[in-house]
């Protein structure tokens, strides 16, 4: 044999080309929904060392795979059909581009000699996706899937993370030829200059009233440890923003809460008054900046720092003091060089606003209508989960509980949506035990937000993920009805809701399922649940009037009327 031979690749087609490249790139699963415009790949995955999971519905493998990028911080690999699958999966696509989440998204697409006739399923998957994702393409030359494909990797990964699309014509998918894989991808960072760590240690040095800010992707538990290690340094005081509890330890002696919503009012006001903002990884958006009244636009009245790992996002809506164009991981390595000259002039209140933090998400002093007391259910579960579980949610008032009460203290036990999406909570929690078998996964889940992909329960079954998922039932979508009687009081209009008997659907799919009306009966259930060894549905009934952990729909309701 020739050298000339043996360095010469072997035709395949385009379907196992494109697997071979998600192999050298390190992809290790793929979350999908079959479809015979993408035959070829699923051919290719036969004989793959990846492991596929099957889905009942698009949208559920995208919010899968955007679990796999929050907590791999690798890329999820999710793969659709055409037309009305890639419609199903745009639910997951927006959670990935809000939350930065890296994320590849597949999809089959029609021949290419019938395009533009409005062919069976045909889509223009540039500009339905467009503003939807980082980057979208249609492969159009079976010699180009290594390129590509290494791009996407990249593009999904530098600067702020996000998904990218790649739609694949079905006709170019069995065409063959012969092509070098790419090798595998690298994030493309950067570190702060000595000039910036300089600057940035002379505002610490001049501050009276500090804070850091964490939030964004890009970090994992070596950045958490070191910024925790600069945190105790300083004495600074840390916060989180919404959605990103698993960036800061709850038990840190630095750490003062969450900057989301229904945050402590205490917080709100010190970063309000503060002097100094160290915003790391977060963009300080819509809901994390209480609609954009924590910081004045364009200038801040405070002295703003921000770290941030794509310039784009840097001074876009708040011009920063010392603006630092890195990874959070970046940073926080970078500034293990940095030390305090003295003792913090701000430790006493440091030690008033951690007290406050402590009282704050104390749930054994929340009480509200109704037989179950979800209070009570919380630091039930703060005394018995260990604290690497990983706590799953969609939207709706229901996840106030989780966000406010309960202890997250590891980095990678978290999947929650920024974007506010309903029905991830269950897809995130199969997702995430599809990943890690070994470690206990908790969805919450209200009743119009599980019904959303419920359907995705029968996917752990199908795998054997023992998941337990708390369904709290109020009969309504209760954030709608809550602003409902805020806007239009006693006017109840499409919020209502008939519900299934959420044990008897567990049991129907095949796993375990109970009924918990009572405080008393949560604690025994749980035990159960976690015993049978199967995917488990707990079907927790609340009073309607608890709507949020300090207020009700009566009161909610008396307030609108005597204002209006």
């Amino acid at each position: 044999m020739t050298t000339e031979s043996r360095s010469t690749p072997q035709a395949r087609i385009g379907g196992h080309i494109l697997v071979d490249q998600l192999v050298a790139h390190g992809a290790e699963h793929v979350f999908c929904v079959p479809g015979e415009s993408y035959l070829a790949v699923l051919d290719g995955l036969y004989d793959a060392s990846i492991e596929v999971t099957v889905c009942r519905q698009e949208g559920g493998a995208a919010m899968m795979a955007d679990a796999y990028g929050k907590l791999t911080g690798k890329p999820g690999i999710c793969m659709v059909t055409r037309g009305p699958g890639a419609s199903n999966a745009l639910a997951g696509i927006h959670i990935a581009q809000q939350d930065s989440t890296p994320l590849i998204l597949f999809v089959g697409q029609i021949e290419r000699g019938v395009r533009e006739r409005e062919a069976f399923q045909e889509m223009d998957y540039r500009a339905v996706f467009g503003t939807q994702a980082k980057w979208v393409t249609e492969i159009d030359q079976v010699e180009r899937i290594p390129e590509l494909i290494s791009r996407a990797f990249h593009v999904a990964t530098s600067g702020r993370p996000g998904p990218v699309v790649i739609a694949l014509p079905e006709d170019m998918l069995v065409e063959a030829a012969q092509v070098a894989d790419a090798p595998r991808y690298q994030v493309i960072d950067a570190a702060p200059t000595a000039t910036q760590l300089d600057a940035l240690g002379e505002l610490l040095a001049n501050a009276r009233k500090p804070i850091a800010i964490l939030g964004g992707t890009r970090w994992d538990q070596n950045a958490v440890d070191e910024f925790a290690e600069f945190a105790s340094r300083y004495q600074l005081p840390v916060s989180v923003q919404f959605r990103r509890q698993m960036l800061f330890s709850v038990d840190h002696p630095c750490f003062i809460g969450d900057v989301g919503l229904g945050s402590n009012p205490q917080l709100m006001q010190y970063i309000r008054d503060s002097d100094l903002v160290l915003l790391v990884g977060g963009r300080m958006s819509e809901i994390a900046s209480q609609s954009y009244t924590l910081f004045d636009i364009p200038v801040p009245r405070q002295k703003l720092v921000h770290v941030y790992p794509d310039a784009g996002e840097l001074n876009r809506v708040y011009r920063a003091t010392l603006s630092i164009n890195v990874s959070p991981g970046s940073f926080a390595q970078a500034a293990s060089a940095l030390k305090p000259a003295g003792a913090p002039v701000w430790a006493d209140e440091l030690q008033r606003l951690r007290s406050s933090y402590v009282a704050w998400s104390d749930p054994s002093i929340i009480t509200h209508p109704g037989a179950l007391q979800v209070g009570k259910v919380m630091t039930y579960l703060a005394s018995t989960l260990p604290d690497d579980s990983i706590m799953c949610n969609g939207a709706g008032n229901y996840a106030t509980w989780l966000h406010r009460f309960h202890p997250f203290k590891r980095y990678g036990t978290q999947l929650a949506p920024t974007s506010g999406s309903m029905g991830y909570g269950l897809p995130a929690a199969v997702g995430a035990k599809r990943i890690h078998p070994s470690r206990t996964v908790v969805c919450f889940a209200g009743d119009g937000c599980f019904m959303m992909h419920g359907q995705e329960f029968a996917t752990a079954v199908q795998y054997d993920l023992p998941i337990i998922v708390l369904i709290f039932d109020n009969g309504m979508f209760g954030t709608i009805r809550m602003h409902q009687e805020r806007h239009y009081p006693a006017r109840v209009s499409a919020t209502m809701l008939e519900n299934p008997d959420f044990a008897a659907y567990a049991q129907a799919f095949g796993g375990y399922g109970e009924r918990v009306e009572t405080t008393e009966q949560f604690a025994p259930a749980f035990e159960r649940a976690i015993a049978s060894g199967k995917p488990a549905i707990l079907h927790c009934l609340i009073d309607p009037e608890a709507i949020t952990p300090t207020t009700t729909l009566q009161k909610i309701r008396e307030q609108a009327q005597a204002a209006g």
